[in-house]
């Protein structure tokens, strides 16, 4: 009895050969002995076999029947895959001096071509390299087509951030001051707008500030208002973005660059909710949700006496911690391949996703910049793109090493299943019998698969929030 590892004929992968000659029909079968072998003699009959099996590769000969001494029959069949399977690669057969024929296909279509008497060795490397194109674009094709997270502007598909934006989603519906915590780019402010509108203060304004960005000496008005007359150039009132934020939230964006004498006057805003402007003397009641967001580390300030410990208090009521993209496993291809389709609209391109090696250096760059930087780099390249896939030049990155991607089957099945496991893991907060509900799988088949892929108990962790005054995380219950 064969064992339920053991591959089959149908789990290989698809391979047509569309090819009038019985006699060369069989040589190919016997030269591809990885692939399942499919044989279609002409147009109809392939056409059929391509709308129920979906070959990945098809090899096409130019000279079918009814025009088998000339090229179009092929052509027209070549035409006829390309619209019933985009996505298929097909690899033409020529006679031997017909390399401008063989161009011309390419440009209507074809992956590549080879020339008659074939070689069979050149022949197997050309298709291999068309069906590892194609388990490329198939994978960027589903990871630009992610189970959503909860939060619409948020693109990813790892455990961590997943969790975050279920805890946004959870502390959307409460008033406690939120301090969002992580490195530029990370998201903060897409973060700091969903935790608005998922809350009961939607309808109500969102005004964001940026503490690092405005003069020391304007920032107070900016914050609070002014009055007329209160100093040179102030020659009306004017109301500040506290005040504006009246009923909705204020999100204070990198709060560890607020000068220290503002540290006291926000405190005190805290605490009572009141502001007085500056240049007046009237209190003036607020209703605001506040939420702030800083890459510095906020208990480091105030250990340099930089940062008031009272204030990081009232602050971090809760403290989301936002892990950088380089610490997201796939989401950098993901959101490169959102990016992409959304830079295609933009500018009326029709890329159609990335080169091994731009694949390879999108996974492994270290993005300083996080979602920010890739989301610059991808419109750059978008515009700049002369071919039809995205190179690493046109994303202005070095490759990260002469290694090439890892396109092994097995392994990707395995990263592929760890990585679903794992995210089944999370979604369920670690308790196993729900993993395995989510998966299909019984709860011996998970500790089984667990154990075979290196997946700790305890190592599946829901992602960090922080309890005031920098005390120990607080998780979820473990499994």
């Amino acid at each position: 009895m064969t064992s339920p590892s053991a591959p089959t004929s149908t789990h290989k992968p698809r391979l047509m050969i569309l090819e009038d000659d019985p006699g060369l029909c069989s040589q190919y079968r016997w030269a591809f002995p990885a692939y399942q072998v499919l044989i279609a003699h002409d147009r109809p009959q392939a056409l059929a076999q391509i709308q129920r099996e979906r070959p990945a590769v098809v090899l096409i000969d130019l000279g079918l029947p009814p025009d088998p001494d000339g090229v179009s029959e092929g052509f027209a069949t070549l035409e006829a895959v390309r619209q019933t399977a985009p996505d298929t690669k097909s690899i033409v057969v020529t006679g031997n001096g017909e390399k401008q024929v063989a161009l011309r296909a390419i440009a209507k279509g074809a992956y590549d071509f080879c020339e008659k008497p074939i070689e069979i060795g050149i022949l197997r490397t050309v298709v291999d390299r068309a069906f590892r194109l194609f388990s490329l674009e198939e994978e960027n094709r589903r990871l630009s087509q992610p189970a959503r997270s909860p939060i619409e502007r948020i693109i990813t598909a790892h455990p961590s951030m997943l969790k975050i934006c279920r805890d946004i989603e959870k502390l959307a519906n409460t008033n406690v001051p939120v301090l969002l915590l992580g490195e530029s780019g990370t998201g903060k402010e897409a973060l700091a707008s969903a935790l608005h509108e998922l809350g009961p203060r939607s309808r109500q304004p969102f005004v964001a500030i940026n503490c690092g960005a405005i003069p020391e000496n304007l920032l107070e008005s900016e914050l609070f208002g002014h009055e007329r007359g209160a100093f040179t150039g102030a020659v009306k009132t004017t109301i500040g973005k506290i005040e504006n934020a009246h009923r909705g939230t204020l999100f204070l964006d990198e709060i560890g660059d607020l000068p220290h004498p503002l540290q006291v006057k926000l405190l005190r805003f805290l605490q009572d909710q009141i502001v007085e402007r500056v240049g007046g003397r009237q209190r003036i009641q607020v209703d605001v949700r506040i939420v702030s967001a800083t890459n510095q580390s906020l208990e480091d300030r105030v250990a340099e006496g930089r940062f008031r410990n009272d204030l990081l208090y009232r602050m971090n009521a809760v403290t989301v911690r936002i892990p950088p993209l380089r610490e997201r496993g796939g989401d950098a291809l993901l959101l490169a391949n959102y990016f992409l389709e959304r830079f295609n609209r933009e500018f009326g391109r029709n890329l159609r996703g990335f080169t091994d090696r731009a694949a390879a250096v999108l996974a492994r760059h270290a993005w300083p910049g996080n979602v920010r930087e890739l989301e610059n780099r991808m419109k750059r390249a978008a515009v700049m793109a002369e071919g039809r896939l995205i190179d690493v030049e046109d994303l202005e990155l070095a490759p990260a090493s002469d290694e090439p991607l890892n396109l092994d089957l097995r392994a990707a099945r395995n990263r592929a299943e760890r990585e679903v496991i794992q995210t089944a893991l999370a979604r369920s907060n670690g308790t196993l019998s729900a993993a395995a509900k989510l998966l299909g799988i019984s709860r011996p088949t998970l500790y089984g698969l667990m154990e075979m892929h290196g997946i700790e108990a305890d190592a599946v962790k829901p992602a960090e929030t922080t309890s005031p005054g920098g005390a120990a995380p607080v998780h979820d219950e473990p499994m």
